[in-house]
């Protein structure tokens, strides 16, 4: 069933309230992320230095990290560079080929790996359909793109069918 691909594992407020100690007590070695509205604002150039700082806790951590974005190879070189962090841009997102890709990079296993994304039809739909762990956090900003725009008010449908079908308990239908 499609509503269950979308599912994501976890639900969090921002890559901030991901435990990143939970992360290590459970194995997990790697973390694919997405970049726009997940990290920062889709329209933020740089990291911010909470950013920088969350990479920093990651990488004491011993966790690597690949941002896989849909966007161009000049924006997500740009936020990545700084950071010296693996990424895969244009990577077309459901489709397996970057979340593949990432692994390969990082040489994990599916298992001890978990994917972070804003977008269900993208992030955690891709992550799902290979069976990583998906966590699903808010969007940064309320704003988006131009092609994110129609998959949200797609979102928006899926996930009040999977709140009333009892799959969800923390979306509020009032959105």
């Amino acid at each position: 069933m499609l509503l269950q691909k979308l599912t994501p594992n976890e639900y969090v407020e921002s890559i901030f309230s991901i435990n990143i100690d939970e992360l290590r007590k459970r194995n997990i070695k790697a973390v694919i992320t997405d970049l726009d509205n997940t990290l920062v604002g889709w329209d933020t150039p740089d990291a911010t230095p909470e950013v920088m700082n969350w990479f920093k806790r990651l990488d004491e951590a011993g966790i690597q990290v690949t941002v896989v974005s849909n966007n161009n190879k000049a924006r997500v070189l740009h936020f990545c560079e700084p950071l010296q962090c693996h990424y895969i841009p244009a990577a077309r997102k459901p489709t397996n080929q970057a979340f593949k890709r990432a692994i390969e990079i990082m040489n994990v296993r599916i298992e001890e790996t978990v994917v972070i994304g804003d977008q269900l039809f993208t992030d955690v739909l891709g992550g799902n359909l290979l069976g990583f762990h998906t966590i699903l956090v808010v969007p940064v900003k309320n704003s988006d793109g131009f092609f994110t725009r129609f998959n949200r008010k797609m979102e928006r449908l899926a996930l009040h069918w999977m709140s009333k079908k009892g799959m969800i308990s923390w979306y509020n239908n009032k959105k």
